[in-house]
């Protein structure tokens, strides 16, 4: 009996739903989670930075009945890619079935956010983990040299570092991306979880809209009331920001997610299988 968590991630989709089910990994450890996720840069990278210890790729959603067996148990993040029939034969062969967005929030952070630090700059930039069409790049390129920080992201072109890291007084490498969140009083952001976490860390983000694809989750922005920003380049845009954080508006505090009636569900199955075990492996 194993439980196992599905993100959806990829080079053009992001490590929002990543960050989300790496913070549910952490809070089920004592349950030896498996995350999958439908890339394996994506595991991996939970497994190196997000404190995850198994991680797996999997391609999509539907391969999942080929690495568990019936009866296993499934939390899934999947942005809307099991469809209705799918999501139906997964009621079935589970016995244990959770999904993001239903029975747990799509605001959960990790708890760590949760540990005040030290404000160590009053500014930074990031825009999110992906940047496959270089849109951002070429948002930055519309604008003059900024004195606040950029946080990489994990799916940008590396040949593009030393084209945005001249835009901005210093580049921080992926590595440095928890820190850089808590330790920042300001953050602009197109990343609606990195918000979440900002806020959750005691700190004021700011939101804009990326232009290059449709963003999950808007209505969590409005729901806490973090503030919003557009330019019509990057110049513009910063300047709203910095008009934006000196008058910056009261935000809705985040609350930790009480994850514990779901852990008791998955150790009451875990437990029984322990009990039934021998029984199962009993050969005559």
């Amino acid at each position: 009996m194993q439980l196992y968590i599905y993100a959806k991630s990829g080079h053009n989709f992001g490590l929002e739903n990543i960050r989300r089910s790496s913070a549910i990994s952490r809070m089920l450890q004592e349950c030896d989670p498996i995350l999958c996720s439908a890339d394996y840069r994506a595991a991996t990278f939970a497994k190196e930075n997000l404190g995850v210890q198994k991680g797996v790729g999997v391609d999509v959603i539907g391969n999942m009945p080929n690495v568990m067996e019936r009866g296993d148990m499934l939390i899934y993040d999947d942005s809307g890619e099991a469809s209705e029939t799918m999501q139906s034969h997964m009621k079935e062969f589970c016995t244990e079935l959770f999904k993001v967005g239903v029975d747990i929030p799509y605001d959960i952070v990790d708890n760590t956010y949760f540990d005040k630090v030290d404000i160590k700059r009053d500014k930074a930039i990031f825009f999110a983990d992906d940047d496959y069409s270089e849109w951002f790049l070429n948002l930055v390129k519309t604008g003059s040299k900024k004195e606040f920080p950029i946080l990489w992201g994990h799916y940008f072109f590396f040949k593009n570092e030393d084209a945005l890291a001249q835009y901005f007084s210093k580049l921080y490498e992926e590595e440095e991306y928890e820190d850089t969140i808590k330790s920042t009083k300001y953050l602009l952001t197109a990343s609606v979880h990195t918000a979440i976490e900002s806020l959750s860390a005691g700190n004021c983000p700011v939101f804009f809209q990326r232009g290059d694809k449709e963003v999950s989750n808007l209505d969590l922005i409005e729901k806490y009331g973090i503030p919003t920003v557009e330019g019509e380049n990057f110049d513009d845009l910063v300047t709203n920001f910095e008009k934006t954080i000196k008058n910056y508006p009261q935000t809705k505090l985040v609350e930790k997610f009480d994850i514990a009636p779901i852990k008791s569900k998955i150790e009451a199955v875990l437990k029984k299988f322990e009990a039934i075990k021998p029984s199962l492996e009993y050969k005559f």
